[in-house]
């Protein structure tokens, strides 16, 4: 369980270190970080209004389940995954979960 609350920890730290960057092009748009801490799940939304167009953008998504991070959605050019590491996940407890299940043996981190 002590494993797990860090991890939470870890996740929800970049998530709102993140949430703070502003698209300069979008002043109408919103981040808000999502967390379920009972079942696992954050999120780092992107919602609002750019001119007539409606945004609502899933950037970030994290889950933890079997003990490891599972790394789901990055629609941002950030290595996330560095600045987890960097905060005390380990890279054999981060699954790359946006990638297909055989190429994440080739990844250098978990594979599920």
């Amino acid at each position: 369980m002590e494993k797990i609350i860090k991890y939470q920890k870890a996740i929800l730290s970049v998530l709102e270190e993140y949430a703070k960057i502003k698209p300069a092009n979008q002043p109408d748009v919103e981040n808000y970080v999502v967390a379920d801490r009972e079942h696992n799940h954050f999120q780092l939304l992107r919602i609002g209004w750019q001119g007539p167009q409606y945004i609502f953008t899933v950037v970030l998504h994290f889950e933890i389940k079997n003990g490891k991070v599972w790394f789901q959605r990055n629609t941002t050019e950030m290595d996330v995954v560095d600045v987890l590491m960097e905060r005390g996940v380990p890279r054999e407890d981060i699954v790359l979960g946006f990638r297909a299940p055989y190429v994440r043996e080739h990844t250098g981190f978990a594979v599920g």
